[in-house]
C-alpha cells in the first residue's frame, strides 16, 4: 500500500530480538510510518512450504502472544488519525476490536483461508464491513459470501488463486476477475495482500467495483514475479498502467 502512495501508518508486536530488529530496520528504510508494542515471546516467525502451484503449508517457529501490553493511548490516536481501518486476524489484535468498533471508521479485514466455521474469526468478522477471504478451505465459499452479505457486510471478496477473485454486493450482484496467469510466477508469497492492496487502493479512489478487482488482480500478478513480500518497482503508475495494457 505504500508503494502504491496510500498515506498510511503500521501498528505491529515485535520481539525484543534479532528478527524485530530486522523487521524495524526494513521497514524505516521503505519509509514505512511504524510504531510497535514488544511481546516478550519474541517475533512471530514461520516457515511457508511452497509447491510449483503457489499453494503453501506454513509451520510456525514463534506465536505471538494472544496477550501483551497495548499502548492504548498511542493505538487510539492512530485511529482517530486515520479515515480506513484494516485489522489484522492476529490473535493480539483481538485485544483492540473494541477500540475498532467504537471508531465508526469502516474496517476492513482479510480473513485468508477462513474455513466458514471457525469461531476463532468471529471478533474480526464482528468488527469488519469490508471482508477479503480465501476460498482454499472453503468449497461453499457463495453460501459464506452470501451469509456475510446478510448479517451487514457492504462487500465481500473472495480469492481463488489462479483461478481468480469472486465479490458480492449488498444488492445481490456478483462480479468475477480472472487472474492474470500470463505474468512469471516466482514466489507466490504475498499474493494475496497485494490482491487486498491494489482492491482498496482502486476503492478509496471511489472506482468502479469491477475495476477494484482488476488492480487486485494486476497487484497479485507483479507481486508473484518478484521473490519479495511486494514486487520491488511496483507503483501507482506501473499498476494503473498495467491494467490498462490488459484491457488493450
Amino acid at each position: 500500500m505504500h508503494k502504491l502512495g496510500i498515506p498510511l501508518q503500521l501498528y505491529s508486536v515485535l520481539g525484543n530480538d534479532v528478527y524485530g530488529k530486522m523487521i524495524t530496520e526494513d521497514l524505516q528504510r521503505n519509509g514505512i510510518d511504524a510504531f510497535y508494542d514488544t511481546d516478550e515471546a519474541g517475533t512471530e516467525r514461520h516457515v511457508n512450504l511452497m509447491d510449483e502451484e503457489g499453494q503453501r503449508v506454513s509451520i510456525f517457529v514463534t506465536q505471538s502472544s494472544e496477550q501483551v501490553n497495548h499502548n492504548a493511548a498511542a493505538i487510539q490516536h492512530a485511529i482517530d488519525r486515520a479515515d480506513v481501518l484494516v485489522l489484522n486476524i492476529i490473535a493480539y489484535c483481538k485485544n483492540i476490536v473494541p477500540m475498532v468498533i467504537a471508531s465508526g471508521k469502516p474496517v476492513w479485514t482479510d480473513l485468508h483461508d477462513y474455513d466458514g466455521s471457525n469461531s476463532y474469526h468471529d471478533d474480526f468478522i464482528r468488527a469488519s464491513q469490508y471482508i477479503h477471504l480465501s476460498s482454499d478451505n472453503l468449497p461453499g465459499y457463495k453460501t459464506a459470501m452470501q451469509r456475510f452479505i446478510s448479517e451487514g457486510k457492504k462487500l465481500v471478496i473472495c480469492t481463488h488463486g489462479k483461478r481468480g477473485a469472486t465479490l458480492l454486493t449488498p444488492a445481490g450482484e456478483w462480479m468475477e476477475q480472472p487472474a492474470y496467469t500470463q505474468f512469471p510466477m516466482v514466489d507466490a508469497n504475498g499474493a494475496g495482500d497485494a490482491f487486498f492492496s491494489g482492491f482498496l487502493f482502486g476503492w478509496l479512489q471511489q472506482l468502479p467495483l469491477l475495476q477494484c478487482m482488476q488492480y487486485g488482480a494486476v497487484c497479485a500478478a507483479l507481486c508473484i514475479g518478484s521473490k519479495q513480500l511486494a514486487a520491488e518497482n511496483l507503483s501507482a503508475e506501473l499498476l494503473v498502467t498495467t491494467a490498462k495494457n490488459l484491457l488493450a
